[in-house]
């Protein structure tokens, strides 16, 4: 892996980047079943996916069988896929339901490509190097540390 804690830094970087820049384009999805649903409805239409847990997450069985799910759907549709393990600081980056304020479950945010073509986001291209790097030495599903 290059660089070891500067690459991981970067691609937190990056992750913050693209989740800001895919709100904005209207290209994120959160929760885990609304994202599952995107999943099966349109894969072709994933471009990246999130999972994300708090200390607490860790032992509730239900959302690890969902990440379960998730992951082995990502890795047989060729979906990059990131763990994050701050509820607390994806919330400060993608905030609540727009249409109701009320706060999101941010456990899975999956990123679609938009309609418009052509669009290549710069965030996307650093993380899905990344998670190419990180499949090289066998961890399929790396995690990101969010930058402050």
């Amino acid at each position: 892996m290059p660089a070891g804690q500067n690459w991981m830094h970067g691609a937190g970087k990056a992750l913050h980047k693209l989740l800001v820049s895919a709100q904005r384009r209207g290209c994120l999805t959160a929760g885990v079943y609304e994202s599952a649903k995107l999943m099966n409805v349109d894969p072709d239409n994933v471009a990246f996916c999130v999972l994300a847990t708090d200390e607490e997450d860790e032992g509730d069985i239900a959302l690890q069988i969902h990440f379960t799910l998730i992951q082995a759907f990502c890795c047989e549709n060729d979906i990059d896929i990131v763990r994050v393990t701050d509820v607390a600081k994806l919330a400060a980056i993608v905030g609540p339901n727009e249409e109701s304020g009320e706060p999101r479950d941010l456990h899975c945010i999956v990123i679609t490509n938009p309609s418009e073509d052509g669009w290549k986001d710069p965030a996307l291209e650093t993380l899905n190097s990344f998670c190419e790097e990180s499949r090289n030495v066998n961890d399929w599903v790396p995690t990101i540390t969010l930058p402050e």
